[in-house]
C-alpha cells in the first residue's frame, strides 16, 4: 500500500506545503481533487484603464533602481503597488496575511486576499520556485473552498515571483485545479494582467 504524502494526525500550515517538494497531484488526491495543466478560463476585463497611467513607468524604474533579491523585497516593489491600485479603482478590500484556518491541515496566512464581487487569491512564491509555489497556492485554494458557502464560481488565485505571475483556477463544482501554462511578464505584460485581475474581480 502506498504511503499518503500528508499525514492524517498532523498538522500543518500553508507554508509547510512549499516546504515538503512533494509531486502536486498525489497532494492534491489526498484533499479529493485533481489537477489540469493547460490554458485556463480566464475574465479579461473591457474597462477604461487610464486609472493606472503611469504604473508600469513606476515599476520598471523600481526594477531598475531596487535590489530584488528577497521576497519581501520584491513583495513590495512589484506586487503591493500592483494589487492596491486594483484595490483602490474597485474599492475592493485588500486584505495582507489575511489568518485562515479551516482544519489542522489547512490553516495558515495568505499573503493577499481580495475580495470584491469574486474572490482573488495572491501570494507570493519564495525563493523563486513557482512549481513548489503553486502547490502552495492550490492548498490555499482548496481552503478557500471549504471555507467558503456554496458557490457555482470558481476561485482565483496567482502565484508570483513579483516579474513573472502565474494564474490558478479551482472548479468548485469538479474539484479540480487548472494550472495556467501561461507566466505573465511584469512590466511587459502589465495590461494583460491588469485587465485579469479586474475581470475577476468584478465577475465578468
Amino acid at each position: 500500500m502506498k504511503r499518503s504524502v500528508i499525514d492524517p494526525n498532523k498538522s500543518y500550515t500553508f507554508s509547510d506545503y512549499f516546504e515538503m517538494n512533494v509531486p502536486i497531484r498525489e497532494l492534491l488526491a489526498y484533499f479529493g481533487y485533481t489537477l489540469q495543466v493547460g490554458r485556463c478560463e480566464l475574465p479579461k476585463s473591457k474597462s477604461d484603464l487610464s486609472y493606472f497611467v503611469g504604473l508600469r513607468e513606476r515599476l520598471e524604474t523600481s526594477i531598475i533602481v531596487a535590489q530584488l533579491n528577497s521576497e519581501a523585497a520584491r513583495c513590495q516593489v512589484l506586487v503591493a503597488p500592483i494589487l492596491l491600485q486594483v484595490g483602490g479603482y474597485l474599492q475592493a478590500i485588500v486584505d495582507i496575511e489575511y489568518p485562515l484556518n479551516v482544519t489542522k491541515q489547512l490553516k495558515g496566512k495568505l499573503d493577499y486576499y481580495l475580495q470584491h464581487q469574486t474572490n482573488l487569491l495572491i501570494i507570493e512564491a519564495k525563493n523563486d520556485d513557482m512549481t513548489r509555489g503553486f502547490a502552495q497556492l492550490s492548498t490555499e485554494l482548496i481552503a478557500l473552498d471549504q471555507w467558503l458557502d456554496d458557490d457555482p464560481k470558481p476561485l482565483y488565485g496567482v502565484i508570483t515571483i513579483g516579474n513573472a505571475w502565474q494564474f490558478g483556477v479551482l472548479n468548485r463544482q469538479t474539484k479540480q485545479i487548472c494550472q495556467d501554462i501561461r507566466l505573465y511578464a511584469i512590466p511587459t505584460e502589465l495590461e494583460e494582467i491588469l485587465r485579469i485581475l479586474i475581470g475577476i474581480l468584478q465577475g465578468e
